[in-house]
């Protein structure tokens, strides 16, 4: 195993929050890692002790610093919000454009070997077509998919302008058990599993039969992993998602089955601007990552009735 001394040095924003504390789980091991999270979204109680944890903001002069002490970027700090981003699209836009610009700044002055950019699914709008590829047009619904369309647009330019070896990710409806249910921006996994602890019923907006396209936190950590392994990923963006959709009303009874509650789906009418349906195409993940999905739907709403 590596000296501390011979690690590679790794910087993950928002380290704290559900995809980056997984990333730590996952690489505090073979790597040093520091987290630099502002507490904004964290339920994560504790982390490895060799983990050094940092309080502040990547808009501060805090996170410049810390990437010149670093080899790797994993920027997944974000305002992620779609509701709060419509409500303050200024907000928005600081933390997602203004945070990701200081960090690439700092990492093109610091000639940082590899930084990484967690997009999201919310670039595309609302889809023309199904599976939705990376070179689908990229209309985004709202203040929040235009900032995270913006971040990678500025890590594209940083590596062809620059230099600067980056990559990025779309992620579909990514869930863990780290995701707070009483967040009222969680995912509907979130939701329905809340509901069904309590013995209560799913709430449907709609008549249950737009996708969605649901990936587990797990298969996101693989497929970071593989972006730090592969050189070939550079100056790319991939979606991240498992190339299978279900319906919302699959979901709610598949989650049903799992905690053996006999209730009924409850149907409210539909929430204007909600996409209808959703589902990724990860063939250009798969040739040049060799990415494959490894949690199906069922295991991962599993381990959260474990």
């Amino acid at each position: 195993m590596p000296t501390q001394n011979d690690m590679q040095k790794i910087l993950i924003t928002g380290g704290l929050g559900q995809v980056g504390s997984y990333l730590v789980d996952a690489l505090h091991e073979k790597a040093k890692i520091t987290v630099l999270d502002n507490y904004s979204s964290t339920t994560r109680e504790a982390v490895p002790p060799e983990v050094n944890v940092i309080k502040g903001d990547v808009k501060d002069r805090i996170a410049a610093d810390l990437v010149n002490q670093n080899d790797v970027v994993i920027h997944t700090a974000a305002q992620i919000s779609v509701t709060a981003s419509m409500k303050d699209p200024l907000f928005d836009a600081q933390n997602n454009v203004f945070g990701t610009l200081n960090l690439l700044e700092a990492a093109r002055r610091f000639s940082i070997s590899k930084f990484i950019y967690i997009s999201s699914a919310a670039v595309y709008g609302d889809p023309i077509e199904v599976p939705i590829t990376e070179s689908h047009p990229q209309d985004p619904l709202s203040p929040y998919g235009v900032s995270k369309l913006s971040g990678e647009k500025y890590c594209m330019m940083y590596h062809k302008a620059f230099g600067l070896p980056s990559c990025c990710i779309r992620p579909f409806n990514i869930y863990s058990p780290r995701q707070d249910p009483g967040n009222p921006y969680s995912g509907v996994i979130s939701r329905f599993i809340e509901k069904a602890r309590a013995g209560q019923s799913p709430v449907i907006f709609g008549d249950g039969t737009q996708t969605r396209d649901f990936i587990s936190v797990h298969d996101i950590v693989d497929i970071i992993t593989l972006l730090l392994e592969k050189e070939d990923a550079n100056g790319h963006v991939f979606n991240a998602g498992t190339g299978n959709s279900i319906t919302v009303s699959e979901l709610a009874n598949m989650v049903l089955d799992i905690f053996d509650v006999d209730v009924p789906v409850q149907y409210m009418p539909e929430r204007p601007g909600d996409i209808k349906y959703s589902c990724s195409d990860i063939s250009k993940a798969r040739k040049t990552l060799g990415f494959e999905p490894k949690v199906s739907l069922r295991e991962g709403l599993m381990e959260f009735a474990e």
